[in-house]
């Protein structure tokens, strides 16, 4: 879980990276959740964009997402959300400075 220093620490960073993400009328689906992981485990840190013709609120995917691939939410502002997992073998981010 994050405190709200940490969570605050990445908005920041979040503001300097593009989606690299959209999540359309096809919703999630596996693979979909295969790229996230994949990507959070290189990255860390993710913006998705959710286009209007997607099925359901931004809020709604993005916590799904987050439970999927077991990650943190750590904003969800206009139709886009940030997501944060600490990686494994990549480790860039230092969220305890």
């Amino acid at each position: 879980m994050l405190t709200g220093k940490q969570r605050s620490y990445l908005k920041g960073l979040a503001n300097r990276i593009e989606p690299i993400f959209q999540v359309g009328k096809g919703s999630i689906n596996d693979n979909m959740i295969k790229q996230f992981n994949d990507a959070l485990e290189a990255r860390e840190l993710i913006k998705v964009n959710v286009l209007k013709n997607s099925p359901g609120e931004v809020r709604e995917i993005c916590e799904e997402v987050a439970r999927m691939t077991k990650s943190e939410i750590v904003q969800v502002i206009g139709n886009k959300f940030v997501l944060y997992r600490e990686s494994k073998e990549n480790k860039v981010i230092d969220i305890n400075h």
